[in-house]
């Protein structure tokens, strides 16, 4: 299991496959790297796929602070670094496409195409929402949360397919695995600054991805995204809520296959 010291963090991520072109997978809140197995599965015969875990979720390291959006872009910028790796495919759910926003406008050099899925420039619009399951997870801890937390995740196609009941199960066990520790995360992303200002500085092929079920960031947010990036494709995933790359990971799949094929 490779590790890292980034930016006094020790920073957990995975390589699988050993294609020319590298796909890179950022994920988004109270998860990991892990909740991109459909995608890794499915891309490692023709691409290196790297995912990873941010500072003070899945595996990687709790540390006291740099949990800010800037932050997190700077642990991108050094862990592209140290493997060497420019001009990547680069891929942010959510949390994740907060960090892959801020490197393809930043550093331009490094990304070679960007997908953003089920994701915001903006600020965040349920703030308040968010600060009160902050609060109860504090005092009660994740367990008390964890239902709700999985009605903002997931669609109401996932949640009430009664022959992915299992799934669900596996999923709320992911959600489990969080500990007290990742207050410090859901702070710095429910009070994170807006980033659309530098969307007009992103130039590479970006494709946008959105579940038409997604309840945290819904179409609009990313209807919005698309207006900014100039070139950029938006596509709609159906059946979709926030976690789309789990509920629907054949369209997630064949959508981002799509896209890549025009620059492999």
């Amino acid at each position: 299991m490779p590790y890292i010291k980034i930016n006094n963090c020790n920073y957990y991520y995975e390589i699988n496959g050993s294609g020319k072109e590298t796909i890179v997978l950022s994920h988004g809140l109270l998860w990991s790297g892990r909740m991109f197995y459909k995608q890794t599965s499915y891309f490692k015969d023709k691409y290196t796929v790297i995912t990873y875990d941010h500072r003070g979720q899945g595996k990687s390291e709790v540390t006291i602070g740099g949990y800010e959006m800037d932050q997190l872009y700077e642990d991108i910028v050094a862990l592209l670094t140290h493997l060497k790796l420019k001009n990547v495919h680069f891929g942010g759910l959510s949390m994740g496409g907060f960090v892959a926003m801020r490197l393809a406008a930043r550093r331009p050099d490094l990304v070679k195409s960007l997908i953003l899925m089920e994701t915001t420039a903006e600020l965040e619009p349920n703030k308040l929402k968010y600060t009160i399951l902050k609060n109860v997870v504090r005092f009660l801890g994740v367990r008390a949360v964890v239902q709700p937390v999985m009605k903002i995740m997931f669609g109401s196609k996932f949640l009430n397919d009664p022959k992915r009941k299992e799934e669900r199960k596996e999923w709320e066990n992911e959600l489990l695995k969080n500990n007290k520790s990742i207050l410090y995360s859901v702070s710095a992303v429910v009070d994170r600054k807006a980033i659309s200002g530098e969307l007009k500085n992103i130039s590479c092929p970006t494709l946008i991805l959105v579940g038409n079920q997604d309840v945290a960031t819904p179409s609009e947010k990313s209807e919005f995204i698309h207006s900014k990036i100039k070139g950029s494709t938006l596509t709609y995933i159906d059946g979709g809520g926030h976690t789309a790359c789990i509920e629907e990971p054949e369209k997630y799949n064949m959508e981002i296959e799509h896209f890549l094929d025009l620059f492999v």
